[in-house]
């Protein structure tokens, strides 16, 4: 059982006051009655006694960082990704927003400064529903003049900000977590870490242990921290159950604007088929008519995918804009992905047989998988992904760019000789399109792969990676 993080007060006491209140069935404890620092740290013992096996989060560290350099660290990320579970194994104390969600919303209104009292560093969950603290935050963290005062975390962006006058900077930073990759949830071996590829100090090598079928029930599975380690059927109602709560709910809570549940799966569903391309929005309009009765506006789908992308998710690859040799127009619209794959698959109600029998969409919906990974993997060191194509039709799956100019080239396949061939053409020839005289050779050129038993340098210079290989 986890008890990191109540706060300090003695742990016998909470226990023995859990169990006079009935709480050893870890019933939610109803605190009301209780003086404020008992009731912050049984609720923070109830959280700990649910997470009986946590596993460690890239995250993790990445947090651990933020809080020795900043006032506040804001974690945002899309629901059950486990941001607040991650927070709370640091957090030695909590407000939950949610819980006596009236009362907590008239105390910021009225006394923000009374909710952020508590043993440092204090968890403010949701906090977007009250986004006044913001701003008390801000004012707290100049106060105390430390580091490591708060974490705040969030599921979506304020509806509007116009009760936050102040940006933050100097005294809040970001960070962003999705949900699991394949290493975190204990299905990559990790013997390929990304972090050394681009040192030059790691080794291309390992044994893949997963088959097809294995990622095809990865991709439907998603990465949720609920799925995890659940029998089969449960895990793929996971995702099910998170497309049906941002359809009907969720969308519309982001910014109290009411919008159309079907209207929502619809454009969901038609998102997923066009997921990995750069379609435009009047494409995917097109696509939802035929099953939309009412007249559908730009503005009014833009609408939609905007509140999306608040709730994180959906999140789009943007362009990558290199220096090349020629004149070539470089393609700048976004590339479409959800935050997990499980997603799109729950939207077109598919399962992993459903993969199995066509690999085409296989291969797309396994790229929105591969980018899900890279995208925290690269977190952890700085970089960010981004997507290339150019006016001649030539595109990259992934560019992972750092902070210092470092980059890497990725192309995305599902296996097999002929697939892998067409990968290495394609980052050859973009490699070759490269202005090197004013930006640097790529620190690698990889092939991501779902199958292939080994991870491997090509006699070109090449990777042949398995994502169950890989890691951060």
């Amino acid at each position: 059982m986890h008890t990191r993080g109540v706060y300090n007060h003695d742990k016998t006491l909470l226990r023995a006051r859990l169990c006079q209140k009935g709480y050893q069935n870890r019933a939610k404890p109803d605190n009301k009655n209780l003086p404020n620092t008992i009731a912050t740290g049984i609720m923070v013992l109830y959280w700990g006694c649910c997470m009986e096996k946590y596993r460690p989060r890239i995250a993790d560290d990445i947090l651990d960082f933020k809080l020795r350099s900043k006032g506040a660290v804001l974690i945002e990320g899309a629901k059950w990704c486990g941001k607040t579970t991650t927070a709370l194994q640091v957090a030695k104390s909590v407000l939950l927003m949610q819980e006596n969600t009236t009362q907590n919303l008239e105390m910021a209104e009225l006394a923000s400064s009374r909710l952020l009292q508590g043993e440092s560093p204090r968890l403010i969950d949701e906090w977007q529903l009250a986004p006044r603290l913001w701003d008390a935050v801000r004012v707290e963290v100049d106060r105390r003049d430390r580091f490591g005062q708060f974490i705040l975390t969030g599921s979506a962006v304020p509806p509007d900000n116009k009760d936050i006058h102040h940006t933050g900077t100097g005294r809040i930073t970001r960070m962003r977590m999705r949900p699991m990759s394949l290493y975190e949830s204990g299905e990559s071996t990790g013997e390929v870490s990304l972090a050394d590829l681009f040192s030059g100090t790691g080794e291309a090598a390992g044994e893949n242990k997963a088959n097809l079928d294995e990622v095809a029930f990865w991709i439907c599975r998603g990465g949720w921290p609920k799925a995890i380690d659940q029998q089969t059927d449960v895990a793929l109602q996971q995702a099910f159950d998170y497309y049906d709560a941002v359809a009907e709910s969720d969308i519309s809570r982001v910014d109290d604007v009411e919008r159309d549940a079907e209207r929502t799966g619809r454009l969901l569903r038609s998102y997923a088929r066009f997921v990995g391309s750069q379609v435009k929005i009047p494409t995917i309009i097109e696509d939802m008519k035929a099953n939309d009765v009412d007249s559908l506006s730009e503005v009014t789908i833009r609408s939609y995918i905007n509140a999306l992308k608040k709730i994180f998710v959906i999140e789009d690859a943007p362009a990558w804009n290199p220096n090349l040799r020629s004149k070539t127009a470089i393609r700048i619209s976004d590339t479409r992905y959800f935050t997990d794959p499980s997603i799109a698959t729950a939207a077109l109600g598919i399962g992993p047989g459903d993969l199995i029998n066509d690999l085409k969409s296989m291969g797309l919906f396994f790229e929105n998988l591969c980018i899900r990974d890279l995208r925290v993997y690269a977190e952890k060191i700085g970089g960010s992904i981004y997507h290339y194509r150019d006016k001649s039709g030539l595109e990259c799956d992934a560019v992972i760019h750092l902070r210092n100019g470092s980059f890497g080239l990725v192309e995305i396949k599902l296996g097999g000789d002929a697939l892998i061939e067409e990968g290495v053409k394609t980052l050859t020839a973009v490699e070759e399109r490269l202005d090197t005289k004013k930006m640097k050779m790529p620190a690698f050129k990889m092939i991501l792969t779902a199958t292939g038993q080994y991870a491997y340098k090509r006699k070109d210079g090449i990777l042949n990676i398995p994502i169950g290989c890989l890691k951060d």
